[in-house]
């Protein structure tokens, strides 16, 4: 190949290419499963040494080994886009600081507000043309690889080729150093169980969708209900706009139910922005032409969301208040996921022509002690973070039945999130609405009241 003397001359070994660091310096992780494993061991070996270091990664897949090393001689500050689950461990200790943002602006932050000296990122092998290719994890690195002064990209042949799509690859020029890595699998996701729960809620929401509907899920349990019952329904020509691709999207293709024809934008394509799933999937994604990897601020741009008609937004949430206030990665104090693109497609699939946005949850859970709990609060408890603000809050469904909350007054939501709570709780977010004033007498009388209960 023409590049292959570029390549032999800036080949280097992880420990040489982490060399290159210096106290005080900013380091960008690749989003995913593009977080450099390699390089981050390496990176975290030089601890003690090296004083200062800020670390920002997305999801990295495990636990960050600079971020151990940074605990214990705070050589490494290291910060976090969106948890994955090891990063909130590590946010439990200490170890880890979120950064709060919406997803789309991810590649507007580099590009206008933050500097960087250095982007080290996983990456398939090179191509004949020089191209290093993301794979499963586009997002914004891109905008990262244009702020940061110095680029390391860290080679795995496991890395499927994902075609664009756009600024989905770095390109030799642009690298000033190539680490082979040991070529460790990819973190693939174990096949998530549905439960009667599950299925319950899926089957409210698949009643929505229409032929042509332009689907966007999230991650869980029950998006993943969802997708099988999709892929067992009669539905047919739907479309896929989405920041994550997941196993329910390959479901739903091999079923024939994805053919993207009746898309405004990118016909015939899937359009994402990082996978998260199987190796199957992971498979399925290799060089496939029907598939496009596009960066975050072209999959969840509000105006190109909302241009796909019948867009069809589906997400978890882990409680939401009886103002329809929706908190999606936070408890308390406790931080566990990020804002990601909650609300990006909440907003563009509200304002796409027949769209449709679902906040979806069980209608409790279990504390520490064991006890059940409401997961509709009348408020939130302190600390607890904001992910949807009310205005933007479209239906709420548990398995107690849809709400659509769009155009409510106060007292008319706290009445349709009460008719979706548990039973058990019912008679408690009553009294609590009252005493938030969101309560009208008109919900005393015996026929609004029966309908409150109606679900039990």
């Amino acid at each position: 190949m023409i590049f292959d003397r570029d390549y032999q001359n800036k080949r280097v070994s992880a420990d040489e290419a982490v060399a290159m660091v210096s106290s005080g310096d900013w380091v960008d992780y690749g989003a995913f499963c593009t977080a450099p494993e390699c390089l981050d061991a390496a990176l975290a070996r030089r601890s003690g040494e090296l004083s200062g270091v800020k670390v920002r990664a997305l999801a990295f897949p495990g636990i960050p080994a600079v971020s151990l090393a940074g605990m214990e001689r705070e050589s490494f500050t290291y910060n976090s886009w969106h948890f994955s689950g090891g990063e909130r461990k590590l946010h439990d200790q200490g170890g880890c600081h979120f950064i709060p943002f919406v997803y789309h602006e991810g590649p507007s932050h580099y590009r206008q507000n933050i500097e960087t000296d250095f982007c080290m990122v996983r990456t398939t092998p090179m191509d004949e043309f020089g191209n290093f290719n993301f794979g499963i994890g586009n997002s914004f690195q891109r905008a990262i690889v244009e702020r940061a002064k110095k680029v390391i990209v860290e080679v795995n042949e496991n890395m499927p080729r994902c075609l664009g799509g756009a600024q989905e690859s770095v390109h030799i020029s642009e690298v000033d150093a190539i680490v082979e890595s040991d070529n460790r699998p990819l973190l693939t996701l174990p096949d998530v169980s549905v439960t009667d729960i599950d299925r319950t809620i899926a089957s409210s929401i698949v009643s929505e969708i229409e032929d042509g509907a332009c689907i966007q899920l999230g991650i869980g349990g029950m998006p993943n209900a969802v997708g099988k019952m999709i892929a067992e329904s009669d539905l047919k020509n739907l479309g896929v706009h989405t920041e994550m691709l997941a196993d329910a999207y390959l479901g739903m293709f091999e079923a024939g139910k994805i053919t993207n024809t009746c898309k405004a934008q990118d016909k015939g394509k899937m359009v994402y922005a990082f996978a998260l799933g199987s190796q199957r999937l992971y498979d399925f994604l290799d060089n496939n032409p029907f598939c496009a990897s596009y960066p975050v601020d072209y999959t969840n741009d509000l105006n190109r969301i909302a241009a796909n008609t019948k867009m069809i937004s589906i997400n978890n949430a882990l409680e939401v208040d009886l103002y329809g206030q929706v908190s999606s990665e936070s408890s308390g104090f406790r931080h566990i996921t990020g804002t990601g693109g909650q609300f990006d497609f909440a907003y563009g699939a509200y304002h796409s022509l027949g769209g449709k946005s679902f906040i979806c949850l069980s209608s409790t859970t279990k504390d520490k002690e064991g006890n059940l709990i409401s997961r509709i609060r009348p408020t939130f408890t302190p600390g607890t973070i904001v992910t949807l603000p009310r205005a933007i809050t479209h239906y709420v469904v548990t398995e107690y039945g849809m709400v659509c909350l769009k155009g409510l007054s106060t007292w008319e939501r706290a009445e349709a999130l009460i008719s979706v709570a548990h039973p058990m709780f019912r008679d408690d977010l009553v009294k609590e609405a009252e005493s938030m004033r969101i309560w009208c007498a008109a919900n005393r009388n015996d026929d609004v009241l029966h309908m409150v209960g109606a679900c039990a």
